[in-house]
């Protein structure tokens, strides 16, 4: 298997990882807890990653973004959609989230998550990937339709006292992928980060 075929890059999830002291916590959501989905332009989303996102930076491209703001008009999260980074997936008919960041808010995870397929199905695509790690529970996710459909296995870095290199922020971490499709059923069986391939394990 090429190396790219098993590249994997993990969105994070605010609203399901537990809450370090210090974080963001938006003090001007509406009282009715309403949200509203927004455009917002690539950079404006990248920017709200590098100011928001727990340990990654904003991805280097995108095909789109989307926002979600309080009736105050604060805008309180983003989701970035691309093209897959796994070559093999990348049919021209599936999108990747590739970053998920939000403030804390209160649902505006699963606002973006089905914001952004509703944006993929009137672009043409037929199928919404992500990425989570092994130990996020994908509440949101479920939430919003996807599904768990493989485990990957942890992918060793490529640092060598030879060749350094920056680790990545998938390397030797165990994930899950998620899909959603145009016929609303995900596929049985994907490529592991070893290049075998296995049914996704129930997760409760």
């Amino acid at each position: 298997m090429h190396p790219e075929t098993s590249r994997h890059h993990f969105m994070e999830n605010w609203n399901e990882k537990s809450r370090p002291l210090g974080e963001l916590k938006n003090q001007q959501q509406s009282a009715d807890g309403r949200l509203t989905i927004t455009p917002v332009a690539i950079q404006t989303a990248k920017a709200f990653v590098a100011w928001t996102h727990r340990h990654l930076g904003p991805p280097v491209g995108a095909k789109f973004a989307v926002g979600v703001k309080t009736t105050s008009d604060t805008l309180v999260g983003v989701v970035i959609v691309g093209r897959p980074v796994a070559r093999n997936l990348n049919d021209g008919h599936t999108a990747e989230i590739t970053r998920l960041a939000t403030d804390g808010t209160p649902n505006a995870c699963s606002a973006l998550l089905a914001a952004a397929w509703r944006a993929s199905k009137a672009m043409g695509y037929r199928r919404l990937i992500a990425y989570t790690r092994a130990d996020e529970s994908g509440t949101s996710l479920r939430a919003a339709g996807f599904r768990p459909v493989a485990e990957l296995s942890p992918r060793p870095g490529c640092d060598t006292l030879s060749r350094p290199r920056t680790s990545k922020d998938a390397d030797n971490i165990a994930g899950i992928q998620w899909e959603i499709t145009a016929g609303g059923e995900g596929t049985q069986l994907a490529s592991d980060a070893t290049g075998g391939r296995r049914p996704a394990r129930r997760r409760s």
